[in-house]
């Protein structure tokens, strides 16, 4: 999920001014202007770095912060947060004065309070695009999934291959961490594959040993830096490939299929729940300083969406399933995929970046789809096991 996905862009200011405007061509500036809002600007490359904010009271050219590579609170990183700069014969670093009704307000709406102008809330990224891409990708999931399994299992691996490719490129554009790519996708769809024959056991096995190839394998290279490259392929072994194992071990059940589409419509509909709940009611936000976009209106909404279809998917689809296990299931979905979305989100803001990739329109990357998915995997997994047995 993007994080614009759970409410209206936050105000002006979020993260405090600064006395550094954005770069001109980065596509985050905004004109000042006293007459109304701002208008929207074009949106930045996808994966384009962040401008770099130095330390408050520190020094330009300091070399700990011109080192560190991630964007500093101070001013806007995200195309949904908007920076405050001051009105023509403004002091710098005073807020800027609302702006009375003007030519623009004047058009505005009836019952937004006295005709003063509002900003009409944006959905902060290519709707008719996102939905598109969506069904897409929905068809292709389910023909495979109903179809024949092991295409299915084709399918994750596919994802877990992108996704790491995805989630390694940026670890070496934006910090330099050099991570074996090769022994990391050839161990992913080992787990895939031994999750969905094996069980359990034998993705163990195999994430072992992909642990090991990752060692190994960064030994053919100077020795700088060894011991944080293969942290980071250590973790991204566990990150994508193994969580997504969970999936093929769902579909291992006599009913997998019907498990998996519930687990698909569960962690979709929780998105969908906090996108529009958020964006018509949010006002406080959930965690402003890992991702402003999201409300605490749009978890309720996730909450209330997840547990409704959880209790019609555990009663309808799920063989012996009983529709208060689905009221229990939906709210342990709403709960991880949101905190795998701010997961993903606290790690795209330390390297700077919005979005993992662009090969996905309207919704970044691949990694930008499987931020719910992944951790949301063993929580389904494991409860299903435990409300209606492994099947």
């Amino acid at each position: 999920m993007n994080d614009s996905s759970w409410g209206a862009p936050p105000r002006a200011g979020l993260w405090g001014p600064t006395d550094q405007g954005t770069s001109p061509g980065y596509g985050w500036e905004v004109p000042p202007s006293s007459a109304g809002p701002a208008h929207e600007v074009a949106e930045a490359a996808q994966t384009r770095p962040m401008p770099t904010v130095p330390h408050a009271g520190g020094e330009p050219g300091d070399a700990a912060g011109r080192d560190r590579g991630a964007a500093r609170p101070g001013g806007p990183l995200f195309r949904d947060e908007r920076e405050q700069r001051p009105g023509p014969g403004q002091p710098a670093g005073q807020p800027p004065t609302p702006p009375g009704p003007g030519p623009e307000s004047a058009g505005s709406a009836p019952g937004n309070g006295g005709g003063q102008g509002t900003k009409k809330k944006s959905a902060g990224r290519d709707l008719r695009a996102a939905i598109g891409v969506g069904v897409g990708l929905g068809v292709i999931i389910v023909a495979s999934l109903f179809i024949y399994k092991p295409v299915f299992i084709g399918v994750i691996a596919v994802a877990v291959v992108v996704g790491l490719w995805e989630l390694t490129s940026r670890l070496a554009e934006r910090k330099d961490i050099r991570v074996p790519l090769v022994p990391l996708a050839v161990g992913g769809v080992a787990m895939v594959v031994a999750g969905y024959v094996r069980g359990a056991q034998g993705a163990w096995v195999a994430v072992s040993l992909t642990a090991l190839a990752v060692l190994v394998w960064r030994m053919t290279e100077p020795p700088d830096n060894y011991l944080r490259d293969v942290t980071a392929g250590v973790f991204a072994a566990f990150y994508v490939p193994f969580l997504a194992t969970f999936v093929a071990l769902i579909l291992a059940a006599d009913d997998g299929p019907w498990r998996v589409l519930t687990f698909l419509l569960l962690t979709v509909v929780s998105d969908t729940g906090a996108y529009a709940v958020g964006w018509r009611f949010g006002k406080h936000p959930l965690a402003p300083r890992i991702s402003p976009g999201k409300t605490r209106e749009g978890l309720l909404g996730a909450v209330a969406f997840a547990m409704v279809v959880g209790a019609l998917c555990m009663q309808y689809l799920i063989e012996d399933g009983v529709w208060w296990q689905g009221l229990l299931l939906g709210l342990a979905v709403a709960v991880s995929a949101t905190l795998g979305d701010l997961g993903e989100s606290m790690i795209k803001r330390d390297l700077g970046i919005k979005d993992m990739g662009k090969l996905l329109p309207g919704h970044g990357g691949i990694m930008d789809r499987l931020d719910s998915l992944l951790p949301t995997a063993p929580v389904v997994w494991l409860l299903l096991v435990i409300f209606v047995g492994g099947g």
